[in-house]
This record gives structure tokens, sequence and C-alpha cells, in this order.
């Protein structure tokens, strides 16, 4: 990475030294000592998906850093002598060497040479546009009175405005994430926000609900790329030592940006009785993050030496300057192949996957059950009105926060379990381990405090515990997830968005009425005792995930 090529650049001989002018290549001898060798290393998280051969001659491309900023595909082969040979079919044919593009020591354009303080800067911005995306899909469980009133439809069709735009965030990262591998991450910020803001408006002015649901659906869609991306421009600006806990503080964003939604939302409600109100305020909120993220520049490596690659074949009139994306000509059926089919191929025949994504799908989907469990809870017990539900959620971002407070320390026993050998898929899961329990504890306090006799602070005080174990669950199995698919990390993480939204967005449309016919305590008790079952899942695959991986996997 970025620190480990700088620390070994004064070792380059005195040729090499620390330069910007890229006017002379590097050899088979300057590469071995910046650390190639005949081995190929795994790919990275971030490596593009999308054009990308089976066996890469050069996965470090986008990392290493040299001095003249120009690797000859000769010096690799060199050095590699095997990696062209099973890939001659899809690449350019002839005696032709390319030069690849590189970034050079303490190059400014390389993300991960950012500021310190910049690099944070950038990873809380990307973590206020998810929490804005978030809060987007829950506004609407501050006033579903108002959409039954206004649109004289029932309670399901109502809760349906909130489900149909996290539908939306299943279909939107099939379209930006292999979009955003060819044209960089802030166009397509740029572009996909611009018109979620824009949809606000018809949400706000629909004359029916079936202009309203189109409009929610399509803002999903829209709003998505802050979901299937932020993680990955964290990704491009830290290393690999350092983003463990830059994604430990950005994964609970997701969950705690819908519970916000009621909040707000719930006031606005009880305030002005104004539903289109929601949409202003959220429109409001998504423009100003939009013109915040629109001003970082791009994090994405492979697309900045895309453009520095470009650019150099102009100025030096050698059209043989490329990366090694540019070797293999795209086509709609390999962009098709690798956004669409590969996931749902992955759900199919990857029981690993499966199980894994089932735990972070019943952790969203019971999130999403708890918006409209409360407002059934609250209104029968104390009679409280959309404001006063919407203050209740408050408990889970406390427990959010407690993980936050948590997550350094797991973080820093990985890194020691590091230093003493390789780590393992399995080495990410200390964070459910903890965070497991407290799922099924949450929901065991609500369904035992909801009687009419015990306080609210019973009942409300479930979400503390739920928060705790929501964020510590979803962060260590999101990097049990990369790790394990390591090669197709960024097609896991299609399938475990897909499945994840499937299961929030289902989960609503019957919570209403399970409270309704179970009544307030076995309803909750039920959601625990699946949560119950499901803590085996971490715990399984930490004692024997090596060995299920090794029977199970299909890769």
């Amino acid at each position: 990475m970025s620190s480990n090529t700088q620390s070994s650049a004064p070792e380059a001989p005195i040729e090499h030294q620390h330069t910007n002018n890229l006017t002379r290549s590097e050899t088979r001898q300057t590469l071995t000592s910046l650390g190639v060798t005949e081995n190929i290393p795994p790919l990275d998280f971030n490596y593009p998906d999308v054009g990308r051969e089976d066996d890469p001659v050069f996965p470090e491309e986008y990392t290493l850093e040299t001095a003249t900023g120009f690797v000859p595909e000769e010096a690799l082969e060199q050095i590699r002598t095997r990696a062209t040979s099973g890939s001659e079919g899809d690449l350019e044919k002839g005696s032709e060497q390319h030069e690849f593009v590189t970034f050079t020591f303490a190059d400014s354009e390389n993300p991960q040479n950012w500021p310190n303080l910049y690099r944070w800067y950038v990873t809380m911005v990307v973590s206020m546009l998810v929490v804005c995306v978030a809060y987007g899909s829950a506004i609407v469980t501050g006033g579903l009175g108002l959409i039954e009133e206004k649109y004289d439809v029932s309670l399901e069709v109502a809760i349906l405005t909130c489900s149909i735009m996290v539908c939306g965030f299943a279909v939107g990262p099939l379209l930006w994430s292999p979009l955003s591998e060819i044209i960089g991450r802030r166009p397509v910020y740029i572009i996909s926000l611009s018109l979620y803001v824009i949809f606000n408006i018809p949400c706000a002015l629909s004359p029916n609900i079936g202009g309203l649901l189109v409009c929610r659906f399509l803002c999903g869609v829209f709003s998505s790329s802050g979901l299937s991306l932020a993680g990955g421009t964290i990704a491009d600006i830290w290393n690999i030592e350092e983003r463990g806990t830059a994604i430990a503080y950005f994964a609970a964003a997701p969950y705690c940006g819908p519970v916000l939604g009621p909040i707000v939302c719930g006031w606005i409600n009880v305030g002005t009785g104004r539903l289109d109100l929601f949409f202003w305020v959220n429109m409001a909120f998504a423009g100003v993050v939009l013109i915040v993220v629109g001003m970082i520049p791009e994090t994405y490596a492979p697309v900045i030496l895309k453009r520095r690659a470009a650019k150099l074949r102009v100025e030096m009139k050698n059209p043989n300057i490329i990366t090694e994306q540019e070797k293999v000509k795209l086509t709609l059926h390999d962009i098709i192949r690798t956004s669409l089919i590969r996931p749902i191929t992955m759900i199919l025949t990857e029981p690993v996957l499966d199980l894994m994504c089932m735990y972070i799908v019943l952790i969203y989907a019971m999130l999403y059950a708890f918006f409209f469990a409360y407002p059934v809870i609250f209104t029968k017990l104390y009679h409280y009105n959309d404001g006063q539900v919407g203050l209740m959620f408050i408990p889970i971002l406390i427990g959010a926060g407690f993980a936050l407070i948590a997550t350094p320390f797991i973080e820093k026993q990985f890194r020691g379990i590091c230093h003493k050998r390789a780590p393992t898929p399995e080495d990410r899961l200390i964070g459910a381990l903890i965070g497991s329990p407290f799922i099924p504890v949450s929901l065991f306090i609500l369904g035992a405090t909801s009687y009419k006799g015990i306080i609210w602070v019973g009942p409300a005080s479930s979400g503390i515990a739920f928060g705790f174990g929501m964020v510590l669950c979803y962060y260590s199995v999101n990097n049990y997830i990369i790790d394990s698919y390591q090669k197709f990390a960024a097609s896991a993480l299609a399938a475990k968005v897909f499945l994840r939204s499937g299961g929030g967005a289902a989960f609503p449309l019957f919570t209403t009425q399970m409270y309704d016919r179970l009544g307030l305590q076995w309803a909750s008790w039920l959601l625990a005792f699946i949560g119950l079952a499901m803590v085996l899942i971490p715990y399984c695959f930490y004692y024997f995930g090596a060995k299920l991986r090794a029977k199970m996997g299909k890769k």
C-alpha cells in the first residue's frame, strides 16, 4: 500500500529517486525492490470488477507507487512468466508491449496520500450521505395516518410507501456499482443524487397514491448509489491496515439513518399536519449533502489512473500507455454478467454467503420492524402521538454510539492477530460474537416490558441493546464477506445489499398485523426466538468457518 511503498522508496536505485516526471519506465530490478514477486497477490476489495481478466497480471497497479509511474508489461512478464499464458485470448494480440500507469512516490493524486484529517473529513461526509439516504426511506413512518387520510388508502398501502423505496435500494446498486467502475465515483454520485433530489418534488406534489409509490421507488433507485458506493469510497482513501477503523464508524450509518426518520417527521406531523413537508425537508437535506459530496475529488484509483493514461497517450504520442483494465474491451454482455448475473449466481450457489446474508437480512428487517412496532406499542399503552413515538427511537442511536466506542478495541485485537499470524476471515467475526446475543435480548426486553403498568422507559430501553448489537454484527459480517470472497467481493456485497433490502422491504408489510394478532408480548418474543436461533450463525462460522467454506464454497 502507499505507506509501505513510501518507506521502501529510498532503497530504489539512484536513477529512480522520487520524481513526478513520467519520462522513464521501471525495470525488473526496480520492481523487485518494490516488492513485486512472481506470486500474484490477492485482489484488493476495490479492484475493478467490470472488464477484469480472470487472472490479472498486475493487480498491484492501483496500490503500488513507483519512481517513474510506468511499469512495462515486458518487465512484469520477466517476473511473472506464467501471467499472460492463461489470458491471451482476451488480450490484444501481437508483440506490442504496453506500459501500465501507476502512482508515483508521494503522488498527490493518490487518495491514500491525502492528509489524514482530510481523509477523515471524506469518511464523515460519505457516512452522512448514507444517513441521508437511509433517513429518506423512513420519513413516511412519522405520518402514516396522513397518507391514509390524504389518499384514502389502507394502512398496508401507506406502509408500502416505505417498503417500495427500500425495494429501490435492491435494484439501484446493479446499475451504479458497475457504472462507477467505468466513469468514477464522483460523476455517479452527482448524477444519481441530483435525480434523487429532483424526484422528491413529485413525491411532495403527487395527486394520487400511484404517483407517490412510483416516485418513492425511483427515489430508492437513485439514492442507492450512496449505500452501494460509500463503502468503496472509504476503501479508496484508507489502506488495508487503517480501513477497519473507518469502516467501523461508517457501519453505523445505514442503521442510524432510518431511526432519524420517525424522530424528525413525527414532530413535523404533530406541528403542521402536512405530508408534503416531509419531502421538502428531505429534499433540502439531500440537496446539501449532494453539494458537499460533489465537492470531493475523484477517489477511485483505477479511474484516476485511466484518465492519467489517456492524457499521457496524447502528450507522449504513445498509444501503448494504458491501465491493465483497458486491455480488455468492455462489452454490454460483460457488464450484465458482472453486475447482474454474478451476484444472483452467488446467491444460488454459495451457501456460506447465503447464511451470512440471512443474518444481515434479519437484523435489517428487525430494524424496519421497529418502525411499525413502536407506534403500535406506545400508542396502545401510553397514547403517544407521532412525535413522542419518534423520541422512543433515540435509545437505538445510544446503543449504536456504544458500539462505536467498542469497535476501536475490536480493531486493536484484530491488528494484534495480524502481527502474530496471517488473519483468516473468521477473525473478523469477533464483533458479531459480542453483538449477536444483544439482538434477541433486546426483543425479549421489549416483549416483557410491553404492559400498561410499566413505565415507558422499559420498552424504550430495549433499543439500546438492539442498537449496540446491530452495529457490531453488521460491521463484523460485512468484513467477513469481503475477506471470504476477496476476488469477487463486489459481487458478494451486491448480493448482500439485494437480499438485505428485500428483507427490509418485506417485514414492515406484516409487522403491524403481527402485533395486532399475537399481542404486544408474543409478537416481540417471536422475533426474539428467531434472533436467538440466528445467534448460532456467527458462532458456528467463527469455530467451523474454514471447514464450511472449504466444503460448501463453489468459488
